[in-house]
């Protein structure tokens, strides 16, 4: 074999381990010593199961050898992000007093990644509370980036995302509240879609209180993988429904075919903030890419994202404020209580009747969202407006607000509820970074042929990290 099998995708894993080309004992020893050469470095496996994952490999082959029915990820590794729950393992949410917390039951989109014959070989780091823009926690430690151990992952699904840079798998599960499955990607020059609310179902029995209404309304779950052809299948297998998550809407993932040119909406619209001209450049390339494969790209104005990023510091915090701040203060780190500080300080929050307020007009930013991508049913955008950050870039008010001015069109997308990808395209200062493509309601598959259409052109970034280790 010309390679080894933890660089291959999982839709070749899936489909080599059916075939009997390799076996999953196979798949999962090669990425259990990738784990093993590597993690220590990265920390980004903070609960590795290796030895497990192997004896369930080996169920895995005697059911192909028995001729039972397989599953479209039968022995494939994933990773579990440390915040969800997965039966008999620790959900610590990066907090030491947590560290006992073990799951009485999986969460909905573990069972749909196991129903369909993954094996979970390990959980992957977050910072506390899951509510930073890089990846630390005084229970797990730091995690690093691969591509320089002094720039963040990303956060908050930042062990995912160094995970799927490192070739610890091909799937590697996050969530996505105000960016946490776009900045890992972002950072570590992988792909990933934060679905829409309603895609994929969403629940952690270990929840002792149900989350506020616009907590609901914006986190999503989702893939953080090296392919988009594996962001595609894993976001599909985790949509399968799940009675247990009252938002989740049954849709199929496929949607109807749009038989004229699809139009993409291009902005490079800043806000005030100064756009780094390598991710101006990373636009223009994309957008040529997608008008060479017949879309219609143009440059327009889109309904403002700069009021629902607003809206999420004003009304989303004063609801995060509410339900976070006392565990942050009887449990956190002194260093995320800053942080939760310096959230506040950025934020002007509203009064109870302002978020009442608050939510209604949310609706309104949706409708108009949704007019406006009735005509254009993608938009190219930008999602960080600078190249990567330091680990600790958060840890000072001046950092994290400017992380967040750079960043409007991440969490503004959280608040309104759309889906949106992100796309590897260059190394900028030496670090990478890509696009961002929103679109419609239920139709992650636009985004991800999309993407497709752009990593077929450009590469899978990935390849040239791993081309510096000879």
């Amino acid at each position: 074999m010309s390679e080894p099998l933890w660089r291959f995708s999982a839709v070749d894993l899936a489909a080599g381990i059916k075939n009997k080309t390799f076996s999953s004992v196979e798949v999962i020893e090669s990425v259990a010593a990738r784990i093993e050469a590597k993690n220590e470095g990265l920390n980004a496996i903070v609960y590795n199961y290796s030895e497990q994952a192997i004896e369930a490999a080996r169920g895995a082959d005697k059911a192909v050898s028995d001729g039972q029915s397989l599953g479209t990820l039968h022995g494939v590794p994933v990773t579990i992000k440390v915040n969800i729950d997965v039966k008999d393992t620790p959900t610590t949410h990066g907090i030491p007093a947590f560290k006992d917390a073990i799951a009485r039951d999986h969460s909905p989109l573990v069972r749909n990644l196991l129903d369909a014959g993954a094996i979970i070989i390990g959980k992957t780091n977050t910072p506390e509370f899951s509510m930073r823009g890089t990846t630390d926690n005084p229970l797990h430690g730091l995690t690093k980036n691969p591509w320089d151990s002094d720039t963040s992952p990303g956060g908050s699904s930042g062990g995912a995302g160094s995970s799927a840079a490192a070739g610890f798998g091909p799937i590697h599960h996050g969530n996505d509240i105000a960016g946490s499955l776009r900045f890992p990607a972002t950072a570590c020059g992988v792909a990933t879609v934060k679905p829409g609310l309603g895609r994929v179902p969403a629940f952690n029995p270990s929840a002792d209180a149900e989350r506020g209404i616009l907590s609901q309304l914006m986190s999503v779950q989702g893939a953080i993988c090296r392919q988009v052809k594996d962001v595609r299948l894993a976001t599909e297998v985790m949509s399968r429904h799940d009675p247990r998550d009252p938002w989740h809407v049954p849709m199929p993932f496929t949607g109807q075919a749009i038989d004229t040119p699809i139009k993409v909406a291009l902005t490079k619209k800043s806000h005030g903030y100064p756009i780094h001209a390598g991710i101006e450049a990373n636009l223009d390339e994309a957008a040529g890419i997608l008008s060479q494969a017949g879309y219609v790209v143009e440059e327009v104005e889109t309904p403002s994202i700069l009021e629902a990023a607003n809206a999420w510091f004003s009304v989303a915090i004063r609801e995060i404020k509410n339900a976070l701040d006392p565990a942050a203060r009887q449990y956190g780190s002194k260093t995320i209580q800053n942080i939760f500080d310096f959230y506040y300080k950025m934020a002007d929050m509203v009064d109870a009747e302002g978020y009442i307020d608050g939510i209604a007009d949310r609706s309104r930013m949706v409708r108009d969202w949704n007019i406006f991508l009735a005509e254009y049913p993608l938009a190219l955008t930008p999602f960080l407006m600078r190249p990567g950050y330091p680990n600790d870039y958060d840890e000072t008010y001046e950092g994290a607000k400017d992380l967040f001015d750079s960043a409007i069109y991440s969490f503004g997308l959280n608040y309104i509820g759309f889906p949106a990808g992100n796309i590897p395209m260059a190394l900028v200062n030496n670090l990478p970074s890509g696009v961002q493509i929103v679109g419609r309601k239920f139709r992650e598959d636009l985004i991800l042929d999309a993407m497709q259409v752009i990593e077929d052109k450009v590469g899978v970034m990935c390849e040239k990290l791993w081309a510096r280790e000879g």
